[in-house]
């Protein structure tokens, strides 16, 4: 069931979204060469103890994961693609990095993820993780009142597409509120004037996670939670929480 929120709901998600910002321009301001992924988990953590925030990631554990999920952000270097481990790996030169983070704030929550390129950038890089802000920015473009849920599909999935990445299967973007996870389940490839109709009131958060090498396919680490390509080749994860209201897609979680 997809619940509306209120005017106010939405207001107070953006308190929470404002803490998600944050805390992604402090993690991605400590990035560098040398910098443990540990390390950047704490600079998150900092940064909800200083808003007096939760974290919805800490100890979720959803049906297909062995073990409740130990840190705060997902970190995602190269080949990973998305729901990383944080762990003692220390950042080098031309990393991809992708952080993926959440906040609970006074009972609701904000959820954001960004890529980013490591010391010096490599050009391929740069046009994967370039495409995956314009598919993000083509998806809350189509989050409009009198859309569907296909738009936004299909919106990402031709931004993703016409630059020959892949789209990782069987994942995508989520309804968000009282809970990280809510209905409706927003894909990231779709067909058009499809799914469920746009409404003042629902909030998403929409998601593409893109996969360099062009196919869809993922395999799982033994870690059981990190998901990375099956080539070898780069990914990148973009996200937003976006409220969807009669003036607009408003995004809650802009940095």
């Amino acid at each position: 069931m997809v619940e509306l929120k209120t005017d106010r709901s939405i207001d107070a998600m953006y308190e929470a979204g404002q803490v998600v910002a944050d805390a992604l321009k402090a993690v991605r301001k400590a990035a560098g060469v040398g910098v443990s992924l540990l390390e950047l988990d704490e600079v998150a953590r900092e940064v909800l103890r200083g808003a007096g925030a939760g974290s919805p990631f800490l100890g979720y554990r959803p049906s297909f994961a062995p073990t409740p999920f130990p840190a705060v952000i997902c970190a995602s270097v190269n080949d990973a693609i998305v729901h990383g481990v944080p762990d003692g790996y220390r950042l080098r030169d031309g990393d991809l990095v992708s952080v993926d983070f959440g906040a609970e704030l006074g009972g609701w929550v904000g959820d954001s993820a960004i890529s980013f390129l490591v010391g010096t950038p490599r050009a391929g890089d740069v046009r994967l993780v370039e495409t995956a802000e314009r598919a993000l920015a083509a998806g809350i473009g189509a989050a409009v009142v009198g859309n569907r849920i296909g738009d936004i599909a299909h919106a990402i999935g031709t931004v993703c597409r016409a630059a020959g990445y892949g789209i990782l299967d069987g994942f995508g973007g989520h309804g968000i509120g009282r809970r990280m996870h809510e209905d409706p389940p927003v894909p990231n490839e779709g067909r058009p004037g499809r799914g469920m109709p746009l409404r003042h009131g629902m909030v998403l958060a929409i998601e593409p996670m893109l996969i360099g090498g062009g196919t869809d396919g993922f395999r799982t680490a033994p870690d059981g939670w990190t998901l990375r390509t099956v080539d070898g080749s780069r990914a990148a994860h973009a996200e937003h929480t976006v409220a969807i209201t009669t003036a607009g897609p408003r995004v809650l979680t802009a940095r």
